[in-house]
């Protein structure tokens, strides 16, 4: 039997995927971004261990209701390919009931995303946290661009569409070179549908502080609508639909 390490679960609309959904937040993460507003998902031992069986039939409550407003289940996290079998067996069931599925990832663990896991994947929601390789692990930490590159161009070989997100943080990743490098990235993956570009909050600054941590970007302030429509330009410039 499957079992993952569960964060938590909501339903809501617009903001992971297409329509109403499902969204199952995994527990355990890689990356230290600075401006991730949800410290508490970093290890898995801040999860519930929870097997296929018990989501899926907390899915089952919502699945007429999800498919009637047009939407379906996102795994999220955290990120979710630390836990890819877990993922895969979640996105095979939810395929079979019919259900459309996303996947939302930074993509850089996309290796450990194997052929099968994706054939159950209808979208992906790809977190591309910057284009330079020396800002991308000033943002994260620990990471690296190459990984998300190499998964962005094996989604697209495969067909399978993307929505790529971009958060927008003063100061941090909001250089026109960055922002050029992020959008050349996307232009170059045919299966791109469109780029959201999300700007920065500090509404996670609470769980920093229940955790006892200290939040990277206390005093950073959110982009204002000049240097939003900058970036969104740049985005646009490259033929891409800008969200």
């Amino acid at each position: 039997m499957t079992t993952g390490s569960l964060h938590s679960f909501d339903v809501s609309t617009g903001v992971d995927g297409p329509g109403t959904r499902f969204v199952a937040f995994l527990a355990g993460c890689p990356l230290r971004c600075q401006y991730c507003h949800s410290p508490d998902t970093w290890h898995r031992r801040a999860g519930t261990p929870t097997t296929a069986d018990e989501l899926m039939r907390e899915i089952a409550r919502y699945e007429r209701f999800i498919k009637v407003a047009g939407g379906g289940v996102t795994v999220s996290g955290g990120e979710p390919l630390e836990q890819p079998d877990f993922v895969r067996e979640v996105l095979r069931r939810c395929h079979e009931d019919g259900l459309h599925t996303a996947l939302d990832t930074s993509g850089f663990l996309g290796d450990r995303a194997d052929d099968e896991l994706l054939s159950y994947t209808d979208l992906v929601l790809l977190d591309i946290k910057s284009g330079d390789p020396a800002t991308y692990r000033k943002v994260t930490g620990t990471g690296r661009l190459e990984p998300t590159v190499r998964f962005a161009h094996r989604l697209a070989e495969r067909g399978v569409p993307i929505w790529v997100r971009f958060v927008l943080v003063p100061g941090l990743t909001d250089a026109e070179a960055n922002v050029a490098a992020v959008a050349e990235l996307a232009a170059a993956v045919h299966t791109v549908e469109r780029v959201e570009v999300l700007p920065f909050h500090r509404l996670g600054a609470g769980k920093y502080q229940a955790l006892g941590l200290p939040f990277p970007l206390a005093q950073t302030s959110a982009p204002d609508a000049e240097l939003l429509e900058r970036v969104q330009a740049q985005f646009r410039d490259r033929g891409l639909a800008v969200f």
